[in-house]
């Protein structure tokens, strides 16, 4: 069955548009109220336990994700019986899963006070907090949220978007609601368990009513178990090199540095997600008709798929990162009221959009890379750049100037992405599925974005130098200039890129050129 790749693009990159419009608006809600109402230390906490936690969910060890990719060729197949059949397998991983994240993490519950330097509010019992934020992390995996393949294999996870959506708005409420009127970190975390259960109803609900037919029964055959569980075992490790990678940040930021500086770090880094959500409307709405072209297109119409996207991501990231490199610092400012303990030196987020562009720019090959389940030949690279960035997060932290320490971390990061993960990842991308001369062409576009990006960053930055005005009235005009300035760049810059791409999408298609 060939899935009908726009149609499924566009409702997908619609539910993710309006998916990351409110994961930009309320989270900064969110966290603006924590600072107003509680104060950074319990940001900090925030910050700690949901590092801690995503480490244990490396339990998972990538069994969905293999899943999901399994489950490409039945659904090009039509193969109903075996679909059941990975269904019924993965429902089974999934509890296992939650027993495991549950145990380990209640194995870890005496040791969390060591994880702190320096006080914690008076108010709070780390250990109390800690087991309902693992109750939490927990409850999806005993609940229904192995229904989610179905719709992932479907390239239909505008589904799933659009229920995260709808609760999240709600759930958002209420705990402005509790905030306001309690100023209770107990009751804010109690919510968010009732809000998992809720959500994991409703996608099991809606799963059910799309694929009725898809229910988990039947036998998964030895052989494609086995398949299954080589690939785990490959993802397993760049899961674990990711976590080491993403998490370990905060945990060494809370044992060296203290709270205060974890809330400092992710403000600037919550930023950076925030703004990435809106790029991942893209990336995140293909990796599904990617799975499906694998199994139904030749590869030079995948490698075509592949950079007319790719040229789309970084269309975007370009015009992002301009406008962070020109807001960035005086939004911090005005965001936290100029705190001195949460705004950092103008290094801090140069720092920050180097690592956004360096992230963002390899997402689109990413998707691809997992839709063809290209994992066994990298398998190593995560674990080595996650080593790497711990490595150089302790000697950056234990050396350098107590005002550099915090972007020790960050430059640790950078470092460990721009010379491992991506020229390995892409390395065995192309030369597994598509060849040399594929590869010199990917890269010429990205070596010309990221000149190109540069430049873009450049005047946006300096344009707004010309606005002397601080305050919420100076960020506002700030915004208008550099948005202005950079809107204007992109069209000059990237217009060919667009044209294509709006084509694409619109439905008047243009001959094939050049990619």
């Amino acid at each position: 069955m060939k899935l009908d790749f726009v149609k499924n693009t566009k409702r997908n990159m619609l539910a993710n548009a309006l998916n990351s419009g409110i994961r930009l608006v309320f989270p900064f809600l969110n966290r603006t109220l924590f600072l107003w109402l509680l104060g950074p230390a319990y940001l900090g906490l925030n910050g700690l336990f949901g590092s801690i936690l995503g480490v244990l969910m490396l339990a998972e060890l990538g069994f969905g994700q293999a899943v999901v990719c399994s489950m490409y060729k039945p659904v090009a197949d039509d193969d109903r019986e075996l679909l059941c059949a990975y269904l019924k397998f993965y429902r089974k991983v999934y509890r296992c899963v939650g027993a495991a994240i549950f145990g380990i993490g209640l194995c870890l519950l005496p040791f969390i006070g060591h994880l702190v330097h320096g006080s914690v509010p008076p108010d709070i019992d780390l250990r109390v907090l800690y087991f309902i934020h693992l109750v939490n992390t927990a409850a999806s995996y005993f609940l229904f949220a192995y229904r989610g393949v179905v719709l992932g294999a479907h390239h239909r996870n505008d589904v799933v978007t659009n229920i995260r959506t709808a609760v999240s708005v709600i759930q958002y409420v209420a705990v402005f609601l509790i905030l306001l009127l309690t100023r209770s970190y107990y009751l804010y975390v109690i919510s968010t368990v009732l809000f998992t259960v809720v959500q994991n109803v409703l996608l099991v609900t809606a799963s059910r009513r799309l694929f009725p037919d898809i229910e988990p029964r039947g036998t998964l055959d030895p052989a494609l178990r086995s398949h299954v569980l080589s690939d785990v075992k490959s993802i397993f490790m760049h899961k674990l090199g990711g976590a080491i990678t993403h998490f370990s940040d905060n945990i060494v930021i809370s044992s060296f540095l203290g709270l205060v500086a974890v809330a400092a770090y992710g403000n600037y880094y919550y930023v950076v997600t925030s703004v990435s959500g809106l790029v991942a409307v893209i990336y995140s709405s293909v990796t599904g008709g990617f799975g499906n072209k694998i199994y139904t297109e030749t590869k030079e119409e995948n490698f075509r798929l592949l950079m007319q996207m790719n040229r789309l991501s970084m269309v975007a990231v370009a015009f992002c990162a301009a406008m962070m490199a020109a807001l960035f610092q005086p939004f911090i400012a005005v965001w936290t009221k100029s705190d001195a303990h949460l705004v950092r030196h103008a290094l801090t987020p140069v720092l920050m959009v180097l690592y956004f562009y360096i992230m963002q720019s390899r997402q689109v090959l990413l998707s691809f890379k997992s839709a063809a389940a290209i994992w066994r030949q990298d398998r190593w690279k995560p674990i080595v750049a996650g080593v790497v960035n711990l490595g150089t997060n302790i000697l950056f932290v234990i050396f350098l100037p107590e005002e550099f320490k915090l972007d020790g971390v960050i430059a640790s990061t950078i470092i460990s992405f721009a010379f491992i993960q991506i020229p390995w990842e892409s390395f065995v991308v192309f030369t597994s599925f598509f060849g040399r001369a594929e590869s010199r062409q990917y890269w010429r576009s990205q070596l010309r974005f990221a000149i190109l990006s540069a430049a873009l960053c450049a005047a946006s930055w300096a344009s707004t130098r010309l606005v002397g005005i601080d305050g919420v009235n100076g960020l506002l005009a700030k915004a208008a200039v550099a948005g202005a300035v950079s809107a204007s760049l992109v069209l000059v810059l990237f217009r060919r890129d667009a044209v294509e791409l709006a084509g694409k999408f619109t439905g008047k298609r243009k001959k094939h050129g050049k990619n």
